[in-house]
Parts: C-alpha cells; sequence; structure tokens
C-alpha cells in the first residue's frame, strides 16, 4: 500500500514542466526581442560616432592644407619665388635663352578591365561583429 501513492505524483510533476515551457520560451522569444530592440539603435549610434571622428580626421587634413597654401601665398609676395617659379614653367627673363626637352615616348591608356569589385573575405564572425557595431553602415570602411 505504500507503493500506491507513488505513482500520481510523477505524472502530475511531468503536468508541471509542461505548464512551464510555454512561459519559459515567451520569456525567451520577450529577451531576444528586447536585444534586438536595442541592437539597431546601438549600431546607428556607433556608426554615427565613426563618421563624427571621420569627418574631425577630414577637417584637421584640410585645416593642414589650407595653413599650407596660406604658406604658399605669403612667399609668392617675394621677387625669389615668383622668379622661381617661373623658370619651373619655362620662362626667361630677356637675353636669356631657353630649351624645352620633349619625349616621343606616348603615354599607355588604362583600360578598364572590367572586373567586379572584390569579395568580402572576411569570416562570417568578423561580418557579424561589423554588423552588431554599425562598420557595414559606414561607407569608407
Amino acid at each position: 500500500m505504500i507503493d500506491a501513492p507513488a505513482e500520481p505524483e510523477a505524472p502530475r510533476r511531468a503536468g508541471r514542466r509542461h505548464r512551464r515551457s510555454p512561459w519559459v520560451a515567451l520569456l525567451l522569444v520577450v529577451a531576444l526581442a528586447i536585444t534586438l530592440a536595442g541592437i539597431f539603435p546601438f549600431r546607428q549610434m556607433i556608426a554615427q560616432q565613426r563618421q563624427v571622428e571621420n569627418t574631425e580626421a577630414d577637417l584637421a587634413a584640410l585645416s593642414a592644407a589650407n595653413e599650407a597654401l596660406e604658406t604658399d601665398i605669403r612667399a609668392l609676395h617675394s621677387d625669389a619665388e615668383v622668379e622661381r617659379l617661373a623658370r619651373e614653367r619655362g620662362l626667361v627673363e630677356p637675353g636669356e635663352v631657353g630649351y624645352s626637352m620633349s619625349f616621343d615616348e606616348e603615354p599607355v591608356p588604362v583600360v578598364d578591365s572590367g572586373q567586379l569589385e572584390p569579395v568580402d573575405d572576411r569570416s562570417l564572425l568578423g561580418r557579424f561583429w561589423d554588423f552588431l557595431t554599425g562598420r557595414d553602415l559606414d561607407p569608407g570602411t
């Protein structure tokens, strides 16, 4: 008689497990949805930050080029610099004889081979990481 009550408990425990599994599945789906909802704005923020950094680097390069041009402008106010540039372009002073050299070789034209763009040989993990960090949104990389 002691063995009889043990049998009904086993089916009842199995029934409880089946009742919990939809809740666990629902919880996993909700967690996945929250994760995905957070990934896309995160990728956009990272891509925008990278774009700001690239733009700042471009600005710094343009500022340096601008300063170099301003230096050239200041140098052009001297007669020695103007004379140097004139002589580079083949100009001579009155009474001098100028010589120029020409070569008979014609430049070889560059022909477009019509090849396709290079294949992305990164691993699946590398492409997934670029997706998560938003690198795939930045055309410069």
